[in-house]
């Protein structure tokens, strides 16, 4: 008995110019990293977008949205707007904007990275998909469907 309700397959998306950060999560509610789209080109990473959610079969786009520390909309939610104008464009799926704020720091923090490891590791894309994997978390613990437990038997432990 399929509910198309109950089943969710989302990417978490964390927009830069240089790099797009790539988390995965389903109905279980766990958000997971996904190699960041680090291709040279804008459209070389989005046709790594497109491919994810052709694999992977995506019903919904997780966008981190970068909202200034006042709660007002600045320069680069601009910049995010219009990225989402394109994903809207290609693919026909419900994107929802998140709060972003202070994701990327975050895992910086999270993997204590300072001076050149954390360049190095920036340039690979893992704290862009660290910060997808937290904007992804943080919508799917707010909008993951709740799977019934059957009542409890003892006999089945």
């Amino acid at each position: 008995m399929e509910n198309s309700a109950l089943f969710m397959r989302c990417l978490g998306i964390d927009y830069g110019e240089r790099r797009i950060g790539l988390a995965y999560g389903d109905e279980l509610g766990v958000a997971t990293p996904l190699p960041a789209a680090v291709q040279e080109t804008v459209e070389g990473r989005l046709a790594r977008i497109a491919e994810l959610i052709r694999e992977r079969q995506i019903t919904d786009l997780v966008v981190g949205y970068p909202y200034n520390m006042d709660g007002s909309v600045g320069f680069k939610a601009k910049e995010v707007d219009a990225f989402i104008a394109q994903l809207e464009k290609q693919h026909p799926l419900p994107v929802h904007r998140i709060d972003e704020r202070l994701t990327s720091h975050s895992v910086e923090q999270g993997l204590g990275l300072t001076g050149r490891k954390e360049r190095a590791l920036r340039k690979t894309g893992a704290v862009d998909s660290g910060a997808a994997t937290l904007i992804l978390q943080d919508w799917l613990t707010m909008n993951a469907p709740v799977a019934e437990l059957d009542e409890y038997d003892p006999e089945m432990g």
